[in-house]
C-alpha cells in the first residue's frame, strides 16, 4: 500500500484557509487567503499614482425598471487614455454597476463584486436582497480607502431592480457612494457620477420622467451623456466616425439586466447627434 501523500489526497495540498469554514463572503476569504489579489492592493502606498480614469456614468429610473449608461472615454491627465472603454457592467440578474474613477482598480472591484454575489448565492442558496447587494459594494469600497487617499479613488454607481417591491412599476433603485464606502439611496430617480456629472445631472433634471417608457429613458440617458461631453473634455460623446457609442444596461422585472446591443445604441446615438445638428449652436 502506497503511503499517503498530497498526490493521493489533493485536498491536503491546499492551504488551511481553503478548508476552514467561514463566512459566505468571497471578499473576506480572498482578503485572508490572498490579499495581494484584492483591488488596489499595494505594499507601497505612499505618494500618488497617475492612472487612467473613467467618466461619466448616469442612472435613471423609468416605469418598470432602471438603467445605467456611460460614455466610453478614459483619460489620464490631459490625455485620452482609451476611447472605447466599457464602464457599465451587469453584476447579476437584477443589478448593474457603472464605474468612475481609477479605471484599473474599478474594473478589478466590479469583477470581484460580481463573483461575490455569485459566491453568496451558491453557498446560501438564495439571492442577496437589493439592500444586501448595495451593502456588499459599500464594504468593498471601504477596503479601498487607503488607495483612495493615494489618489486611486473609485466611485461606482449601483442600479438594481427590487424583485420584492410592492409595486413592480416602481421597483428600480439607484444607490450612490462616497470614497469611504458611505451609501445613499437616490430618491429623485436619476443621478450621475464622474467629471461630467454636473452637466449630465443638469440635463436629466430637465429630461427625466419617472413615467417614461424604456425607449424614452434610453434616449434621455444618451442626451444627458451628449450634454456632458459637450462641456466636459474628459467625457466622450458618440463617435460616429469610429462607431463608438454609449454603453447602456437596462434592468426590468421580466427581462432582468440586459445590455443594449451595439446596433440599438448606434441607432439612438446617431439620432441624437443628427437632431442636435439641426439646432443652431448644437
Amino acid at each position: 500500500m502506497e503511503p499517503s501523500s498530497p498526490r493521493n489526497f489533493p485536498g491536503q495540498a491546499l492551504p488551511p484557509a481553503y478548508l476552514t469554514p467561514g463566512s459566505s463572503s468571497f471578499t473576506d476569504f480572498l482578503r485572508s487567503a490572498a490579499p495581494e489579489l484584492m483591488p488596489g492592493y499595494s505594499e507601497h502606498s505612499e505618494g500618488r499614482v497617475e492612472a487612467p480614469h473613467g467618466t461619466t456614468i448616469v442612472a435613471l429610473t423609468f416605469r418598470g425598471g432602471v438603467l445605467l449608461a456611460g460614455d466610453r472615454r478614459a483619460t489620464m491627465g490631459n490625455l485620452i487614455a482609451q476611447r472605447d472603454m466599457e464602464k457599465v457592467y451587469v453584476t447579476d440578474d437584477y443589478s448593474a454597476v457603472g464605474i468612475a474613477g481609477t479605471a484599473g482598480i474599478a474594473l478589478e472591484m466590479v469583477r470581484l463584486y460580481s463573483i461575490e454575489l455569485e459566491h453568496y448565492e451558491k453557498l446560501e442558496g438564495v439571492r442577496l436582497s437589493l439592500d444586501g447587494k448595495a451593502n456588499k459594494l459599500a464594504t468593498m469600497l471601504r477596503g479601498n480607502l487607503q488607495g483612495a487617499i493615494a489618489g486611486l479613488a473609485v466611485l461606482p454607481l449601483f442600479a438594481g431592480y427590487d424583485t420584492e417591491a410592492d409595486d413592480p412599476e416602481r421597483a428600480g433603485r439607484i444607490v450612490t457612494y462616497d470614497i469611504t464606502g458611505g451609501r445613499y439611496n437616490e430618491t429623485g430617480g436619476y443621478h450621475a457620477v464622474g467629471s461630467g456629472s454636473v452637466f449630465a445631472k443638469s440635463a436629466l433634471k430637465k429630461r427625466h420622467d419617472p413615467d417614461a417608457d424604456l425607449d424614452s429613458a434610453i434616449r434621455n440617458a444618451v442626451e444627458a451623456l451628449y450634454d456632458a461631453a459637450d462641456d466636459d473634455t474628459a467625457t466622450g460623446g458618440p463617435d460616429l466616425s469610429r462607431r463608438i457609442y454609449p454603453s447602456v444596461v437596462t434592468i426590468t422585472g421580466p427581462e432582468g439586466a440586459v445590455r443594449l446591443s451595439e446596433e440599438q445604441a448606434a441607432s439612438v446615438a446617431e439620432d441624437v447627434v443628427n437632431r442636435r445638428r439641426e439646432i443652431p449652436g448644437g
